[in-house]
Formats: structure tokens, sequence, C-alpha cells
């Protein structure tokens, strides 16, 4: 009995730990992303602007290559793959910051 409320407090200051460490590195993650357009808008906005198309363009044909369907017998091609691992990457991080930094307080 007392050795598994010590498992559980263990288990539970684990967790609180990690949600922490998590929120912190959403925080400076989402820092990080709004520093790096602060400058990018600060040194020429018309690249930031091109910049931001073209990673539009990319996280859209990688979301198309993604949930299409593959041709019988044809393999994805090298852009194909890269914008699908744009895609990919686009979607975890927005997700992980939806999640986590919506409680640090940066809002």
């Amino acid at each position: 009995m007392v050795k598994d409320v010590g498992e559980f407090l263990v288990e539970l200051v684990g967790e609180a730990v990690a949600e922490v460490v998590l929120s912190l590195l959403a925080c400076a993650l989402l820092g990080l992303l709004a520093l790096t357009v602060y400058v990018s808008w600060s040194f020429s906005p018309r690249a930031t602007l091109a910049g931001a198309g073209l990673l539009s363009l990319a996280v859209a044909h990688g979301a198309w290559r993604t949930f299409r369907a593959p041709a019988k017998g044809r393999r994805r091609g090298g852009l194909a793959a890269v914008t699908t691992v744009v895609f990919t990457t686009t979607a975890a991080t927005a997700a992980f910051l939806a999640f986590y930094a919506t409680g640090c307080g940066c809002f």
C-alpha cells in the first residue's frame, strides 16, 4: 500500500515536470518563430512574403501528396517526399504549439 502511494507520487511529479518542460519548450519555440518573422520582416518584407508563400505552397503540396492515393505502380518523386516531410513537420509543430503554448500565458 505504501509502495503504491510512493509510485503514484513519483509518477505524478514526473508528469508535472514533463508538462512544465514541454510548456517551456513550446513558449520558446513560439518566441523563436515570432523573432524569426520579426527579423525577416525588418530585413525585407518582400522576401518575407515570398518565403511565406513558398512555404505555404510546399505545405499545400505535401498535404495533397500525403492524402492523395498514389497511382498504381508509381513511386513518389523527390519533390513529393520533401514536401510531405515539410507538411508533416509543420502539422506536428502546429499541433504541439496549439496543445502546449496555449497554457504558457504567451498570448
